[in-house]
């Protein structure tokens, strides 16, 4: 079970007694451990100071904060504290205290009367944490803010601390040097780091797990970024802004499209093969379904039941026999001048594209289809860079490189890149990690998870792998002989076991194991599809049998 590293309860905390105005007034927030959450908020919000609170800096006029089961007012643990949640402040200047870098981080397990041998074995840990180990004879001063803040966060690192907090760490900083910040945070919420992140950019709090809003010392908005920034007249309420293009994006809905919501519809489908012949066979029958945008759809069904036919409509590849295909707004085949515009919103990746790669650099293959929209060299140049980086890439060492250099994954993330070059609204996988191993497609399906949470692409996957389907989506559609059987969320459908065996499929193996301890007396809930849910299950029945 994940624990929660920070409680706090009923906090309050005014700088004068005499004040009348709490800065931080009645804040309850508890962050697990490994979760990456920002606090946002204008000028005195009180999130700064919520900080402060957190690591000690600052002790509560009411309420109480936990640390790792420690109260931050008990004094014998105030070390404690500061050592288990690290805080990086605006200017990492303010935080160098040596001439060399790794002298400087390794101050602080020195004043802590480390072992010399394993303060050596930190700093150099640390260093490799955010990137920065050839770095480590360089002086502080000689370097840029960006790596500056990274040597900060290793300084913190090298304490040991499991949750880190920043306040505004990027405030000082150009686009580059936010953006290796980011990027370090992001590698560090990967090894399980906690991370608490104060900020004002907006494109920064949208890469975190959470998202708290603060305004006057409260907690106003609390949830995922897609749950929190679709408030946007209450977000600028507060003094604030949203992400631009989700401010775009309720600009058309709102007044561009009349209100109209972007979407895929399938709406009353049939597709007959071979109609007219002895071999006519009918691969859809009477679909009707919408995706909408921000979904992560999983399409699931035994061979020939229609997925591949299906998601060949959606961007018109196909044409149905009966009923429509309405691409946000615009019916698929209805205008053929518009079926190059769809297929660049409806981008969609076959089984093993790797075998679409051709030519002799990474970078050129994935400007073929940009440089077939007769784009500029400067924009061509600027979507080869951000698809290459959006599935993982760093695009200097890999532009150059030959695709047919790379492993079967990275081959496969080239050939999704190529389809984001054309920056399309929804992508469809059709088996993408067919082929792959464990290593392969667990490093695909982390790039595309990514994608979905970060770049606001909609997914549409179709997979035969129960267990892949019930860790990424959160609809599933179950297609049998043409029909749609079932839909719903990953739990509901995986909780008809029986009824997804009779068309030839099966259920998420710790499902099956789940099941079989449920018929054995063990009781444990019915709707679990995950590793971890599992664990944390079994567990609490195994403790509840032995009290």
């Amino acid at each position: 079970m994940i624990e929660d590293i920070i409680k706090i309860e009923n906090i309050k905390f005014k700088y004068d007694k005499e004040d009348s105005v709490f800065a931080v007034d009645g804040v309850n927030l508890n962050i697990k451990q490994g979760e990456f959450t920002a606090i946002i908020g204008h000028n005195g919000s009180g999130k700064s100071t919520l900080a402060k609170l957190i690591n000690s800096i600052l002790l509560p006029t009411e309420g109480k904060i936990y640390v790792k089961g420690m109260d931050t007012t008990d004094d014998s643990k105030l070390w404690d504290i500061r050592q288990t949640a690290g805080m990086v402040f605006q200017n990492p200047d303010n935080q160098l205290v040596a001439t060399i870098v790794e002298e400087d981080i390794a101050f602080g397990p020195e004043n802590q009367g480390v072992e010399s041998s394993e303060i050596r074995k930190r700093v150099d840990d640390a260093l490799n944490a955010v990137g920065m180990y050839e770095y480590r004879k360089r002086p502080p001063h000689m370097l840029s803010g960006g790596q500056k803040q990274r040597i900060a966060i290793a300084g913190i690192l090298a304490l040991n601390s499991d949750c880190i907090i920043l306040d505004e760490p990027t405030a000082m900083l150009d686009p580059s040097g936010r953006k290796e910040v980011m990027e370090t945070l992001r590698k560090l919420k990967e090894k399980g780091k906690t991370i608490l992140l104060i900020t004002h950019y907006m494109d920064e709090a949208v890469q975190a797990d959470r998202v708290v809003i603060m305004d006057k010392g409260n907690i106003k908005l609390d949830g995922t970024p897609k749950e929190v920034f679709r408030n946007i007249d209450e977000i600028k309420k507060f003094g604030l802004d949203v992400p631009q293009v989700t401010e775009l994006a309720q600009y058309y809905r709102r007044e561009g499209t009349g209100g109209f919501v972007m979407s895929i519809k399938a709406e009353n489908i049939k597709y007959i093969y071979s109609e007219g012949t002895p071999f006519k066979t009918v691969a859809l029958d009477d679909i009707n379904m919408e995706i909408k945008e921000g979904d992560f759809l999983g399409i699931i069904g035994h061979t020939g039941s229609g997925k591949s036919t299906l998601i060949q409509l959606l961007n018109g590849l196909e044409k149905p026999t009966e009923g429509t295909i309405n691409v946000d707004g615009t019916t698929v085949g209805e205008d053929k001048k518009k079926l190059s515009k769809i297929r660049q919103t409806v981008g969609l990746v076959f089984q093993y594209p790797e075998y679409q790669l051709f030519e002799e650099t990474v970078a050129k293959d994935v400007a073929f289809g940009p440089l077939n929209l007769k784009l500029s060299q400067d924009e061509i140049d600027k979507r080869v860079k951000e698809s290459l980086e959006l599935v993982g890439f760093n695009y200097k060492k890999i532009k150059d490189v030959s695709p047919f250099d790379l492993s079967g994954g990275q081959k496969r993330r080239v050939a999704i890149a190529g389809v984001l070059a054309m920056k399309p609204s929804y992508l469809v996988l059709d088996e993408p990690t067919a082929g792959l191993d464990p290593a392969g497609r667990n490093e695909l399906f982390a790039q595309i998870k990514l994608l979905h949470e970060r770049a606001n692409v909609t997914v549409i996957l179709i997979s035969h792998s129960m267990e892949d389907i019930a860790k990424l989506v959160n609809r599933v559609i179950v297609l049998y002989k043409g029909k749609i059987h079932m839909q719903g969320t990953p739990k509901e459908i995986y909780a008809q076991a029986e009824e997804l065996e009779k068309i030839g499929l099966g259920v998420p193996q710790v499902a099956q194991i789940t099941n079989e301890l449920r018929k054995r007396g063990f009781d444990i809930k019915q709707d679990i599809i995950t590793v971890e849910e599992a664990k944390e299950e079994i567990l609490r029945e195994v403790r509840r049998r032995h009290v």
